[in-house]
């Protein structure tokens, strides 16, 4: 295991998303391009590789997910990601999403 100061922890803004429109990336089975809302004006668009996971993914629109928003844009596929989706693997090997327990304001912080 690789260590981390507290200081470069403190460097990641983790902030809840709230899901307001998903659709898959075109020739990517696994990728899900999604437009997040943090609370700011526009929403930001985020792709993730979850779609198999997620058969019908439009579900996924109104939830509340944690995303680190600070690293640098990548783009995946022809798509830009502005952020990235924080997860665990479940027992079955499907993504559980981290989220809160009950609904906060888009683009809270993690404190």
């Amino acid at each position: 295991m690789e260590y981390v100061s507290y200081d470069e922890f403190k460097k990641m803004d983790i902030r809840v998303g709230t899901i307001r429109a998903v659709e898959p990336v075109e020739g990517a089975d696994k990728l899900l391009k999604c437009q997040i809302d943090f609370g700011e004006p526009e929403l930001r668009q985020i792709v993730s590789g979850i779609r198999e996971f997620f058969p019908e993914y439009e579900k996924l629109v109104g939830k509340q997910v944690l995303y680190i928003i600070n690293l640098e844009p990548r783009t995946i596929r022809g798509v830009e990601s502005r952020g990235m989706l924080l997860a665990v693997d479940g027992l079955d090997g499907a993504p559980v999403f981290l989220a809160p327990e009950a609904a906060v304001a888009p683009g809270a912080p993690v404190c």
